[in-house]
């Protein structure tokens, strides 16, 4: 990807993150950006096409993150990679994974669907450690886990490591 066309994405996520889709416009992300709005329209054809792109990005970023848990053969590796997932996510990075907050309601863009591996991995780990009732309390740790991120991004939680400590004892992992 071309520098200019880099710094198209970064600044739209950045905006499209913190002041929302509808609310950002080319010309604003051209103007932060520094480029021309036709620069926009010539890599991306439109702001939908430019959203679909750093939508795409998102994916292929949770991807990788999930598909190193997925790997994972020993069931309490499982459930501490899950619970330690939130709290690594890099700083640089909050703007493409509020975002991803934001895009989850969006049915185009189908959130359930791509979170559904990792909730059938936490199921199956579970269902190894003979908890009650695995399904729900993967359902439930992946829900918990939900909140901890989205406090995290929206900078709420300070102490992150007393937090991780608490759910990795919590579940004895």
């Amino acid at each position: 990807m071309t520098n200019k066309k880099e710094k198209i994405v970064h600044t739209a996520t950045e905006l499209f993150a913190n002041e929302g889709y509808n609310a950002t416009s080319t010309n604003k992300i051209a103007k932060n950006a520094g480029v021309s709005e036709g620069l926009i329209f010539r890599h991306f054809r439109n702001k939908k096409g430019l959203l679909d792109h750093i939508s795409k990005e998102l994916d292929e970023k949770l991807t990788k993150k999930l598909m190193l848990i997925l790997r994972i053969q020993d069931p309490k590796l499982v459930i501490r990679k899950t619970i330690e997932l939130p709290f690594l996510v890099d700083h640089n990075e909050y703007n493409y994974w509020k975002l991803q907050y934001k895009l989850k309601w969006e049915k185009e863009y189908l959130y359930p669907i791509k979170i559904q591996p990792l909730i059938d991995k936490l199921e199956w780990a579970f269902l190894q450690l003979n908890y009650q009732d695995p399904k729900n309390e993967a359902i439930l740790l992946r829900q918990l886990l939900d909140t901890v991120f989205l406090e995290i991004l929206q900078n709420h939680i300070k102490s992150t490591d007393l937090f991780k400590q608490f759910l990795l004892t919590k579940y004895k992992v």
